[in-house]
């Protein structure tokens, strides 16, 4: 099973808030998902993103793949460097 963190839309039309989700490839946009990550909200200014790091980087150490605009709201918080961080201990630790 593919695991992609995605956006999915909520809201009303012409008004679109996001759930940054954990779902499986196949599943559709607004469809099925195992697991909610955050929400990104684009119509306020400044964007208001909420997200969980803990669940992120959860998913992330999993082998989950973001999508590009996913993976720009994870660094913008913090999230991607805290993972490569992560990622760079567990390898020091491994030698």
């Amino acid at each position: 099973m593919a695991v992609k963190l995605r956006l999915a839309r909520t809201g009303r039309h012409g008004y679109a808030t996001y759930r940054v989700v954990a779902a499986d490839s196949r599943y559709p946009r607004d469809g099925r998902f195992l697991e909610i990550v955050g929400t990104y909200n684009p119509n306020t200014n400044p964007a208001t993103v909420t997200l969980n790091s803990e669940v992120a980087l959860k998913w992330l150490s999993t082998g989950a793949q973001p999508t590009d605009t996913v993976k720009k709201l994870f660094k913008d918080a913090g999230i991607m460097k805290a993972f490569h961080e992560s990622k760079k201990t567990t390898t020091t630790k491994g030698e």
